[in-house]
């Protein structure tokens, strides 16, 4: 999840796996994988809400990915990223 090579995804999605991996079950962990799987840049806009994911992957992690990214956004700016 840290080495995507999409900078902005591997910044959500490394710090999301690193708090987050350890207590997702089946078959959350399942779908996190699948989406680890999609084009970094279609994942990306799924996650800050850029566009809409196809249903299939529109699943309860999807939506913990997003409020981790949304909650995890004024930490960030307060490093200046």
């Amino acid at each position: 999840a840290w080495h995507r090579g999409f900078v902005e995804a591997d910044l959500i999605l490394g710090p999301f796996a690193d708090a987050h991996l350890e207590r997702l079950e089946e078959p959350a962990l399942g779908h996190f994988e699948a989406l680890l799987d999609q084009p970094d840049h279609d994942l990306y806009a799924w996650i800050v809400g850029q566009s809409e994911p196809p249903a299939h992957f529109d699943l309860p992690v999807l939506a913990l990915i997003r409020q981790f990214s949304f909650e995890a956004r004024p930490a960030r700016a307060d490093l200046g990223a």
